[in-house]
């Protein structure tokens, strides 16, 4: 197997080194001691916030105990600790309240985050942060779940523009909000954004799990198909937070199967970036990488991945920041596609000839001549690249 020990924390600035210090499985305390002197405290905190960690880390700098860590830091992280115990017992409430209304109603649902995923986890919620919920259920119960949660007083953001019905397969989820409770609540019909293939919600409905966070029925992703969630979306957000991978490090304590979780990668296409994420905790964070898994950690592409990975880490990349810079969303581009096997690449491609929504507002058609739009698709292309080209002044598109 490849020496996949290749992460150096020195890239890295003084602040993120000592955070990711203070999180691996054991503590090097000569290094962390090392740094101490060096830190620069208003960044460390940013850095804490950023990667939304500052549970943890207040409860490992008051286990280190150590003079130069300023008091004040340690004031601010508890008051940010009470105010995320006190949003996550609340998220928990409402986890308790969709997951009877859809039971009453007939909807399978599965919590894929948000305070099931930090009782699996962690032990306890305060432990996690989270800004919403994730609930996955079957699609043909989306108009079903959208008509009680504007009952429950939800409003939708209706921010999906599409045609041809592209919205089931190039979407994952819809958003709501509640604006008295503040809670957002994000309707899942697919893990992730297609085209990519993913377990059918039957089967993951079969080897799904109670949770343990409240006494109403509550259930989440068997542990399996957890970690295959777990991975394809931290990947698909570059890594860029390390409350991610810290996930993947505790989701490894579990009783997994690892033949069925290898199985899972292989059959869904996500074996490099199975690879990629185990890389990554085992170097950051000192993960052990189980034996059935180093087939693929030591495949050149994992490692490849997990490399490219270090850049959201670097720059501390926020996705969610608009407009991302353009270097960022160019990187980010390119190892989205990177992230894709040889099969989901073609796919990918492929998806290209089926129509966009821009296609409807650069030819207006009525509905029912819609399907016209596969064989105009390369014609409305040319025309938005001659028009764009025009309008930058003999520029090419970017």
């Amino acid at each position: 197997m490849k020496n996949t020990n290749n992460i150096k924390l020195n890239q890295f600035s003084k602040e993120l080194r000592l955070i990711i210090l203070l999180l691996a499985t054991e503590i090097d305390e000569n290094n962390i001691k090392e740094l101490l002197d060096e830190i620069d405290w208003k960044h460390f905190l940013k850095l804490t916030r950023h990667h939304r960690i500052y549970p943890l880390i207040y409860i490992k700098l008051k286990e280190f105990n150590d003079h130069r860590i300023p008091t004040k830091i340690i004031q601010i992280l508890y008051l940010e600790c009470q105010k995320n115990t006190i949003r996550m017992l609340h998220l928990s409430g409402e986890t308790e309240y969709i997951a009877s209304i859809f039971s009453k109603n007939n909807i399978r649902a599965l919590f894929l985050k948000g305070p099931t995923l930090a009782a699996d986890l962690y032990g306890d919620v305060s432990l996690r942060t989270s800004a919403d919920l994730d609930v996955l259920i079957p699609l043909n119960k989306l108009g079903n779940a959208e008509e009680l949660l504007l009952k429950m007083g939800y409003e939708k953001d209706d921010y999906i523009l599409s045609i041809l019905n592209d919205w089931k397969w190039r979407h994952h989820h819809i958003t709501f909000f509640h604006p008295e409770k503040k809670i957002k609540v994000e309707i899942h019909w697919r893990l992730n954004p297609g085209p990519a293939w993913e377990p059918e919600f039957n089967e993951m409905w079969e080897r799904r799990r109670r949770s343990r966070l409240i006494s109403t029925p509550v259930f989440i992703l068997g542990n399996e198909d957890m970690f295959l969630f777990l991975v394809s979306h931290g990947a698909r957000h570059g890594w860029s937070r390390l409350r991610w991978l810290l996930d993947i490090n505790l989701i490894e304590k579990l009783d997994l199967n690892w033949k069925n979780v290898i199985r899972l990668l292989r059959k869904y296409q996500y074996h490099y970036i199975g690879g990629q994420a185990l890389i990554l905790t085992r170097n950051l964070f000192n993960t052990n990488i189980p034996v059935e898994m180093r087939s693929i950690t030591g495949k050149t592409q994992s490692i490849n991945l997990a490399m490219d990975a270090l850049f959201y880490l670097r720059k501390m990349v926020n996705l969610h920041d608009t407009p991302i810079p353009e270097d960022v969303a160019r990187f980010h581009k390119n190892h989205l596609f990177s992230l894709m096997s040889s099969k989901q690449k073609f796919l990918y491609i492929l998806s290209f000839l089926y129509p966009f929504h821009l296609d409807s507002i650069t030819l207006p058609l009525p509905k029912s001549l819609h399907f016209l739009y596969f064989p105009l698709r390369p014609f409305l292309i040319l025309w938005r690249k001659s028009r764009n080209h025009l309008a930058l002044g003999g520029k090419n598109e970017i």
